[in-house]
């Protein structure tokens, strides 16, 4: 089987779809796949089809329906592509943003209108899907999506941002776009430091969105005292940032399944994310599961601040929340149970005609 990922960026690329897609790769490359991971952004038409007339796939695996899907429905690539087994995975800002934009829709439809089966790695993207597409849950196959590190190097985060051993550290770690929250999260965090001073804040991503970029990195300027912004922590490396943070946070308007927040759990870390669709399941778990972090109202700053007071001030809270994110790890999917999942329905892809 040659499988061709199209995903919007690609390793070493640190963003949360190059991750996904190079932990695919390395994974499916195991089972004796051979596997291409080609970036979408800034790639024409008619570079993709010289990519796909050297590599020879026989399933095109679309990571991220509008982002990476435009290319292909562009007229040029369709008529090439005619034939190919498609499989599409939808990003989350598909169904939860995108799908709303009537320019970005019909791009949308008509990706996974022509994927043989759509992979989806939550319970809550299966709901969005049928309420939104219905007509498609018969193309619908959950993958549950594992978590890797990609290495053991050290990374001294809390020198980075000059912690002392009282210092609680609070971790964002996300690209810099609007989606992420991350301009709205230092300006809240500069409310929580006027009400603990002891608290210090990291912001960990590249950017993605320059203009908003660079607003964030106007206002981090103003905020030295408390916070840093580290635009690439390497990958090899983010078990031991993670481990050295306090406090992971999320607080995306948007979210499939977080990468960020399985890594958090496998790491053991509590959690303060936005209550929005694709946090709840990591965060809350199923019947039964202790909660491994909390959730804020994302229309309601007060309640950012009240819970990050709560974290900050009850140390014996956040232990409870780490403890129960340690005893969920064990119940993660691993990267072979996942790459087994994907050879699935790339199988029953590949028997649709």
């Amino acid at each position: 089987m040659r499988v061709l990922i199209l995903t919007p960026t690609a390793f070493p690329s640190i963003s949360g779809n190059a991750i996904t897609a190079e932990r695919w790769r390395r994974a499916l490359t195991k089972k004796g796949i051979a596997v291409k991971v080609l970036e979408s952004e800034g790639l024409n038409p008619l570079s993709f089809l010289a990519h796909l007339q050297r590599f020879s796939p026989n399933l095109l695996h679309v990571h991220h329906a509008f982002r990476a899907g435009a290319l292909l429905v562009d007229p040029r690539v369709a008529l090439q592509r005619t034939g190919l087994a498609v499989v599409a995975s939808p990003g989350g800002t598909d169904i939860n943003v995108d799908l709303g934009i009537p320019e970005r829709r019909e791009t949308i439809l008509r990706i996974f209108q022509s994927a043989r089966i759509i992979v989806v790695q939550s319970p809550e993207i299966i709901q969005s899907f049928a309420k939104h597409l219905p007509d498609l849950a018969d193309r619908i196959v959950r993958v549950p999506k594992g978590v890797c590190w990609f290495g053991d190097e050290t990374y001294d985060l809390r020198g980075a941002a000059e912690c002392t051993p009282e210092n609680v550290l609070f971790l964002l770690p996300a690209g810099i776009r609007p989606v992420k929250g991350n301009l709205e999260c230092l300006k809240i965090m500069e409310r929580v430091h006027d009400m603990r001073p002891k608290i210090r804040f990291v912001a960990a991503g590249p950017v993605v969105d320059v203009e908003y970029a660079g607003r964030f990195e106007q206002d981090m300027n103003r905020f030295t005292a408390f916070a840093r912004w580290i635009q690439a922590i390497p990958s090899p490396a983010m078990r031991s940032a993670y481990e050295a943070s306090d406090i992971v946070l999320n607080t995306s308007y948007s979210e499939g399944l977080s990468n960020c927040l399985l890594e958090a759990i496998a790491a053991g870390r509590p959690i303060l994310a936005s209550d929005i669709p694709g946090n709840r399941w990591p965060i809350l778990g199923e019947d039964g599961d202790l909660p491994a972090g909390c959730l804020y109202d994302l229309r309601n700053p007060e309640d950012f601040v009240g819970k990050a007071i709560r974290l900050i001030d009850d140390e014996d809270f956040r232990k409870s929340l780490s403890r129960a994110a340690r005893s969920r790890k064990s119940r993660l999917s691993d990267v072979e149970d996942e790459a087994d999942g994907l050879i699935a329905a790339y199988n029953a892809a590949l028997a649709k005609s």
